[in-house]
């Protein structure tokens, strides 16, 4: 198919959805017909915009991707980063609302346009690309050069009260970013996941436009509707964005599969794993860690709490914890001491935690955790996701609606202690000569009843289960005034020479019950001629 071709099939794919012809796909005179920024006003709701998700998912996939002006393709990482928009371009700077709606430029790993919309009464009215909206800056760039009809790669929410610093933004794909009261980002939310961490390519559905709706002048809240397209699915999203010390996303999603999926991902948390206390693989940094989250949280339906450390392995590393009617999960950032990362650049110790909260019950199904080999920061290696266990075939409708929370701390945590810090280090009895491999583990607990024990000096039981066919010795549960908790240490050893994963389980009790959540771990012995004894 010529480009030619595509323009043209395209165009008449989105007429017969009712969706407003793309600008870069009409070319300049259509966008100079107007003579303004907003394009004419066209009905819109949540379940129009399901309407057209289900529509878009009936006809065969077309990519979007646009042929960019050379200097704009070729913008390198500190060219693009120099661009800025004009805050007195803002969407909704001339109205009386609490938020600003700013703009990103296409370039460097975001070459798609994304249609942009303003929704007012329930009539929308697309908003038109303007170089006058930038400052170029060193990007080399002249605006007066651009096309008039070159589009935007994503958007950014602020505060009026403080339109420097945006609390959330949505940038390529269906990637989308948040922050609570530590202003610091960090992980990011994606609208869907499909096929990772199988033998397959991963597929990444793009948002392929945004409907912002104006904010009522006392609103706390804004809304924004989006539409999902990918080679496997179509959706309709509505996200109603809360800032404040946790910052509340209240999420719908409508999907409309084209085909059956192998792993269909829903509310998926994508991090960066790179080093920390109990996996120095990547440790070459001076920093003493190097992560935007250090472990899985799971609030199952039945109750427990399960804390997953994370790790930075060397092979791809998938897990599966199987639930039914899950509460919640998250990818968190526990460890929040500075001193743990020594970073006064990008402040690992505020980034914040992401928490997913269904609205209703999701049935049978599991929180999935992919784990990917990484060599340095720059690179995200850490997904969780609900993978419902009910197959994705073509034709149907799934619904999910569910809370993201992001900030320092989650709005559910464990009554039970929770997890503090796992510490690993090579295995044996100081003063005494090593004679085989073994790995320790010191795992720190605080919160629910412990500080008391811990005063008294209680006794407080470990729960330990491996499997495999290790061992542990030397294990030992003991106070630890410090952190007003308890700290367990115990010794895994492997079985002969192997180099099978092994699980360990872990939670502390007493003559009352369980004090703690639940600890999983996944150790990977390292080779025989990796096995130094020093």
């Amino acid at each position: 198919m010529t480009r030619r071709q595509f323009l043209k099939n395209a165009a008449a794919t989105f007429a017969a959805f009712g969706l407003p012809v793309p600008a870069l796909m009409l070319g300049r005179d259509a966008h100079a017909a107007t003579g303004e920024n907003l394009g004419p006003p066209e009905r819109f709701d949540y379940a129009a915009l399901k309407g057209r998700a289900r529509a878009l998912a009936e006809a065969v996939y077309l990519p979007r991707s646009v042929a960019l002006p050379p200097a704009v393709s070729k913008l390198d990482w500190d060219q693009y980063q120099s661009i800025r928009f004009h805050q007195d371009h803002a969407l909704w700077a001339k109205d009386d609302t609490r938020f600003l709606a700013q703009f990103f430029h296409l370039g460097l790993f975001f070459k798609t346009p994304v249609r942009m919309h303003e929704l007012v009464d329930g009539q929308a009215r697309e908003i038109r690309y303007d170089p006058a909206m930038f400052d170029y800056g060193e990007s080399g760039l002249q605006g007066k050069s651009l096309p008039a009809d070159l589009g935007f790669a994503g958007f950014r929410l602020n505060r009026r009260s403080d339109p420097k610093r945006d609390f959330a933004a949505f940038l390529g794909a269906s990637y989308f970013r948040a922050v609570g009261a530590e202003g610091q980002y960090g992980q990011s939310a994606r609208g869907l996941a499909i096929d990772t961490g199988t033998s397959k390519d991963e597929e990444f559905p793009d948002f392929i436009a945004y409907w912002l709706e104006r904010p009522t002048s006392g609103s706390d809240t804004v809304v924004v509707y989006a539409l999902l397209d990918s080679p496997s699915v179509a959706g309709a999203y509505r996200f109603a964005i809360t800032p404040g010390e946790v910052l509340a996303m209240d999420i719908d999603c409508a999907l409309y599969p084209r085909k059956p999926i192998e792993r269909i991902g829903i509310a998926p948390c994508t991090s960066m794993y790179q080093t920390g206390e109990n996996d120095r693989r990547m440790d070459w940094d001076w920093r003493p860690e190097i992560h935007d989250t250090d472990g899985l949280a799971m609030w199952t339906g039945a109750g427990e709490w399960i804390w997953r450390p994370l790790c930075n392995p060397p092979h791809l590393r998938f897990n599966m914890f199987q639930d039914d009617g899950p509460r919640g999960f998250g990818l968190l950032q526990r460890d929040r001491n500075f001193d743990h990362y020594q970073d006064d650049g990008v402040f690992y110790d505020k980034r914040p935690c992401l928490w997913v909260e269904p609205k209703h019950g999701w049935g049978k199904g599991s929180v999935q955790l992919v784990e990917i080999p990484t060599l340095d920061e720059t690179f995200d290696n850490i997904v969780a996701f609900w993978n419902p266990q009910q197959p994705v075939r073509a034709g149907e409708e799934l619904l999910f609606g569910y809370r993201l929370y992001w900030g320092a701390r989650p709005p559910a945590t464990p009554t039970l202690a929770h997890c503090v810090a796992t510490r690993t280090g090579l295995g044996g009895r100081i003063g005494f000569k090593r004679s085989y491999f073994s790995w320790r583990f010191a795992v720190d607990f605080a919160g629910g009843d412990l500080a008391a024990l811990a005063a008294k000096n209680a006794t407080v039981e470990p729960v330990l289960q491996i499997g495999s066919g290790g061992r542990v010795e030397t294990v030992s549960a003991r106070p630890l005034h410090e952190i007003d908790g308890y700290r367990v240490m115990f010794d895994a050893v492997p079985p002969d020479d192997s180099t099978q994963q092994i699980d360990i389980r872990l939670y502390l009790k007493n003559a009352d019950g369980a004090l703690s959540e639940t600890w999983l771990y996944q150790w990977t012995p390292p080779s025989v001629a990796e096995r130094r004894l020093y």
